[in-house]
């Protein structure tokens, strides 16, 4: 008899330890802790894709230096920007809920991006190397690939927001505190225009000059001409009558 009431007890621990835990579950899912956790795993998603794309775009640095360095070797001074900015880019250990790292890193990509796009500049000067097919292939890349980082930018911005808007609001805030979510850091943006359009780096396809037409001159007054004086004849004398 003992025994059974010993289990029984023991059942009915069980019981309410598994109905405490269930509550305990339907409140966290109302108070919006998996919510919270499927717009964390967003940002992290969405960080990963910003990160690769930026690497993408330092992956093909090396070749175009090479490239441009062939034909235009006197360009040092802008040949060494470029490759110290890449190599300021890569010693960042950056961590994206850091607000000082992730502005380091924003600072450090900037200046990149700012030394990619002078160097295209000075590649106009240089008929042969834009010729020179795997210049135009790596531009063709470079383009594609600062269109990929201006969408993944943009849609980091709008997941972090979103993130700290709802982790900010009640009753969602009461759940963030207790398991220590806290709000992220984000990429600033001077102009918010530039999240939706990318650098331009295709210099290939710019329109010459149009040549204006020559001024037409004033047509000019014809001075009169002068007639030759004429020679007066001499005047006959009449002869006397015979």
């Amino acid at each position: 008899m003992l025994r059974l009431s010993f289990n029984g007890i023991a059942c009915m621990s069980v019981l309410m330890r598994a109905l405490v835990l269930l509550l305990l579950t339907a409140s966290l899912s109302g108070c919006g802790y998996n919510a919270i956790q499927q717009k964390e795993e967003g940002v992290k998603a969405g960080w990963s894709e910003v990160l690769n794309q930026y690497q993408r775009r330092a992956d093909l640095i090396p070749n175009l230096v090479r490239t441009v360095q062939g034909y235009a070797q006197q360009e040092r001074q802008v040949l060494t920007e470029v490759t110290n900015a890449r190599a300021r880019v890569g010693q960042i250990q950056v961590n994206a809920d850091d607000e000082a790292s992730l502005k380091r890193f924003q600072q450090a990509q900037g200046e990149l991006g700012s030394a990619l796009s002078r160097l295209l500049v000075v590649s106009e000067n240089y008929p042969q190397l834009k010729s020179d097919q795997s210049f135009r292939d790596l531009q063709v890349q470079l383009e594609g690939t600062e269109n990929r980082i201006t969408v993944a930018r943009g849609r980091y911005i709008q997941t972090v927001q979103d993130y700290n808007t709802y982790i900010r609001s009640f009753p969602q805030v009461i759940t963030a505190k207790i398991f220590g979510y806290q709000p992220k850091p984000n990429f600033s943006v001077e102009n918010e225009a530039q999240i939706s359009r990318a650098p331009q780096v295709d210099f290939g396809n710019q329109q010459a000059p149009q040549q204006q037409p020559p001024q037409q001159q004033p047509p000019q007054q014809q001075l009169p001409q002068q007639q030759p004086p004429q020679q007066q004849l001499p005047q006959q004398q009449p002869q006397p009558a015979q």
